[in-house]
């Protein structure tokens, strides 16, 4: 038994023991770039795209595969809005241009695609002020509408009773996703603020005009969220119906208490559906959401919100949505494996997401922590865990179409090499067009089995590939296939080589 652990710990270290895990060929491998935390503030175009640009490289190189991009943080824009005011956390004050002149969303979805990665445009639907703002443009929501809004904490919040502000987040939403090739629409976990001692929340009058019959305060704080939730759904399949609709909610749903009807996990903390009105597994049960992200940022282990508990409970009530692990990539590395103290928890938290039924990939908090490879985090990425590519987790329930295969596959000689190259399939809709393409490889006498993500050689958006000639005398079969909006797959074309 000694020895079996001396090679566990070995296996580890070396990183070994992440080859031991299923290696899905869908799965997704997201990474939040916020901007309220000020790493971009008052840099200057070339100065941010590059920092970007490093951030980005990145990612890529580590295998993640969607990038979730924070475009409105307090009711402004890192964006050209016609409704709301530049972003002081761009130009370093609210509603002033930057200069030169570009607009940060437009230039990370063509960065990102050129990459191959999906770009998610994140919004805060009802927060209009952070503490840290003391001044708001004239163009702000409050400014316009104060009556609209309430103090809180020294935050101001787009009550969200009020039906008017829940159409606004809506058109904000929808002028965002018909302007700009976004992949997907996302928000996170502020709808009523998080509590604070001493505070209250001002929506006595909201209550009174209009309650909608309940009597039940708390009830009536969830069906306002709900209701804006399913707004928001139907407004984005509305629009663009091929664009994913994703939440991040806090980690933990609601604490479970005896005879208590509200499912429950075994936590002790702040609670989505108690303290944010957030009714989580209703949208998922109503389907109006795409894929959840809860934020599990705590460790295996700690005694009041256990990631182990909490990713178990959040895989049982998944309601067959994809459901996506938020990890804390600073806490992960710096926590020990209680089981294993020498190691960091990232291989035990892996394993958990690769087993446990229902999981279908992890994003990380933060992405600057991925870039400057916290504690080998990004290193154990791209050569462990993230070590082939992997298409975006299949969703069904918006389009189960996929495209035709590529036409006229060929390999050709060309001045600078052989390649490989192929014809887009026809297709009359958009959602049935091909937006990329997935290369196999498989040598001599191997069965061209797609389903080995060890087989791809690359996911791109070109219908070309320039093929590793050596000497001509190595025989191998190239597979392509086509990917739609929604990474539906295609059938196969197949053209044989010599290398």
């Amino acid at each position: 038994m000694k020895k079996f652990y001396l090679l566990l710990l070995a296996l580890i270290a070396t990183g070994a023991w992440a080859q031991t895990l299923p290696m899905p060929k869908r799965e997704f491998r997201g990474a939040w770039i916020q901007v309220i935390n000020g790493q971009f503030q008052g840099l200057g175009r070339d100065r941010m795209q590059a920092e970007l640009t490093r951030q980005l490289d990145a990612l890529k190189s580590c295998g993640v595969n969607t990038v979730i991009f924070q475009v409105r943080g307090e009711a402004d824009a890192l964006y050209s809005s016609p409704y709301e005011p530049w972003s002081r956390f761009l130009t370093g004050q609210q509603g002033r241009a930057p200069q030169p002149y570009w607009d940060p969303l437009a230039w990370m979805v063509t960065e990102c695609h050129r990459r191959g990665m999906e770009l998610h445009a994140w919004i805060n639907p009802f927060r209009a002020k952070t503490k840290g703002t003391t001044q708001l443009a004239v163009t702000h929501p409050y400014v316009r509408h104060p009556e609209r809004c309430f103090a809180y904490d020294g935050l101001l919040i787009l009550d969200p009773g009020l039906p008017a502000n829940r159409e606004y987040i809506c058109r904000v939403a929808a002028d965002i996703v018909r302007r700009y090739d976004v992949d997907g629409l996302h928000i996170d976990d502020y709808f009523y603020p998080y509590p604070a001692a001493g505070q209250t929340i001002a929506d006595d009058a909201t209550f009174q005009r209009y309650n909608e019959g309940f009597t039940n305060r708390a009830d009536w704080r969830r069906y306002n969220v709900n209701r804006f939730i399913e707004m928001l759904h139907d407004t984005l399949r509305a629009v663009k119906p091929w664009v994913k609709f994703g939440v991040s909610p806090f980690g933990i749903y609601h604490n479970a208490k005896p005879s208590d009807p509200v499912p429950g996990s075994r936590t002790a903390g702040l609670q989505n559906y108690d303290d944010l009105y957030a009714d989580v597994l209703f949208w998922l049960e109503e389907g109006w959401v795409d894929y959840t992200v809860p934020q599990v940022y705590w460790e295996i282990g700690h005694k009041a919100a256990d990631y182990a508990t909490l990713v178990e409970w959040w895989a049982r009530h998944a309601a067959e949505r994809p459901l996506v692990i938020g990890q804390d990539v600073e806490r992960t590395v710096r926590a020990a494996d209680p089981s294993r103290p020498a190691v960091n928890q990232m291989p035990a938290k892996f394993r958990l997401q690769r087993t446990l039924p229902g999981i279908s990939g992890s994003c990380l908090w933060y992405s600057a922590a991925v870039a400057r490879n916290e504690g080998n985090y990004a290193t154990a990425l791209r050569q462990d865990y993230h070590r082939y590519p992997a298409l975006q987790p299949a969703m069904p329930f918006i389009d189960k179409k996929a495209p035709r295969k590529p036409r006229h596959l060929k390999a050709l000689w060309m001045p600078d090499g052989y390649y490989l190259f192929w014809t887009a399939p026809r297709a009359r809709k958009e959602m049935d067009k091909a937006r990329s393409y997935v290369v196999y490889r498989f040598a001599k006498g191997e069965r061209t089995d797609t389903d080995d993500p060890s087989k791809i050689v690359a996911i791109t958006q070109d219908t070309h590939l320039k093929l590793p000639y050596a000497d001509g005398t190595t025989r191998f079969t190239y597979v392509v296939t086509a990917l739609d909006r929604l990474q539906n797959e295609s059938k196969k074309a197949s053209e044989k080589v010599k290398l």
